[in-house]
């Protein structure tokens, strides 16, 4: 659920948020949490229009929840990037201009980054060409991006098809692969805070560390310089490869990263059944003393909860506060909220990432 854009408003609407999770975290006696706010504008790095006819022209637009009848025409986005903000024009500009690029084009996605990088996908409803591919090379050139052409059954990549971002965690920086398509969180400036505040609860460690649902490395990269060595999984394909791309990149050579969903991973350490994808992997070489978890909206399953349970520290970043809430609920016996935090990810909605640091009693 979306709230107005108000600028003048986001300070009331943050306030509203950490009321709503001190007060799901109540019941587990946690301390006062860490705030850490947004950007009022321009924070959004990476955004997604279809494209709408009116006037013999195609415009940006985007639709109200629920109704995809009714188009929103946009000039610009004030919550999309500086850099998504300034292409948007050149780009239409270009495709009005050029038949062959605009012929049967019904989206445009952006990716950018904090660094400055910069990746268009052009989506169409016919087959891409020679002549467009020209069109392409000679427009991604003068806009100095990157370009994807998307139709059915084709993607023609001109330059990357990823882009890539520089991430400041307690004074070293960070580089990270993005490739079009994979999940990466979207507030540049709200994910480097989040880095610094895992990077500092975590402290530093002589023992191992668990990550579950590792995404392209986001987390893995400075953890993994918190503690002896990591075993990181990710079940996604273009999520490992770019967490694999993105540890050489960062020359960090403490992580060992198997494709497993985080269920299957709960399997193996349960000695339920061998994986082949853990073929090399001696899972008894590890002194895991705390485990990191980044769980999709629906939160950790019981027994990957249950899993959990096992680890001194659980270090927990959540997209969702109520399933944060259920699942530190099935924790709490064993397991005491040392730390926690909000991190306004999505400003103008109701939606927060938070995170705690639950110990062992």
């Amino acid at each position: 659920m979306s709230v107005p854009f108000d600028p003048a408003s986001y300070d009331r609407q943050l306030a509203e948020k950490a009321v709503r999770l001190r007060e799901l975290l109540a019941p587990f006696d946690a301390p006062e949490p860490q705030v850490f706010d947004s950007p009022r504008e321009h924070y959004r790095l990476r955004a997604e229009f279809r494209l709408w006819r009116e006037d013999q022209k195609r415009h940006y637009a985007m639709f109200a929840p629920g109704d995809n009848r009714t188009p929103i025409l946009l000039q610009g986005l004030p919550i999309a990037s500086e850099r998504i903000n300034a292409l948007m024009p050149v780009l239409r500009d270009r495709w009005e201009a050029s038949g062959v690029l605009s012929h049967k084009l019904f989206q445009v996605d952006f990716l950018t980054t904090l660094a400055g990088d910069a990746l268009i996908t052009l989506c169409y409803h016919r087959p891409l060409d020679e002549e467009w591919t020209a069109a392409a090379e000679k427009l991604a050139t003068e806009l100095d991006v990157s370009l994807i052409g998307r139709s059915k059954g084709q993607r023609l990549v001109i330059g990357r098809d990823y882009v890539t971002e520089e991430l400041d965690v307690a004074g070293r920086t960070f580089s990270y692969r993005q490739p079009e398509g994979a999940f990466t969180q979207p507030n540049g400036t709200v994910n480097q805070k989040m880095l610094n505040w895992a990077y500092d609860a975590l402290g530093t460690r002589d023992d191992d560390l668990l990550e579950l649902y590792c995404g392209n490395g986001n987390f893995t990269l400075p953890l993994a310089t918190r503690v002896r060595k990591v075993l990181a999984t990710e079940i996604s394909k273009t999520s490992v490869n770019a967490a694999l791309a993105n540890l050489a990149d960062n020359a960090v050579d403490n992580v060992t990263l198997v494709r497993l969903s985080a269920e299957e991973l709960t399997q193996a350490l349960n000695e339920v059944r061998p994986f082949r994808r853990l073929h090399g992997v001696d899972l008894k070489s590890y002194a895991f003393g705390s485990v990191f978890v980044d769980p999709p909206r629906a939160g950790m399953d019981p027994d990957t909860c249950e899993l959990t349970r096992r680890f001194e520290r659980i270090l927990y970043i959540s997209c969702n506060p109520e399933t944060l809430a259920a699942n530190i609920a099935q924790l709490h016996d064993t397991h005491r909220v040392e730390r926690c935090a909000l991190f306004d990810q999505f400003p103008y909605t109701h939606h927060m990432e938070s995170g705690v640091l639950l110990v062992r009693r």
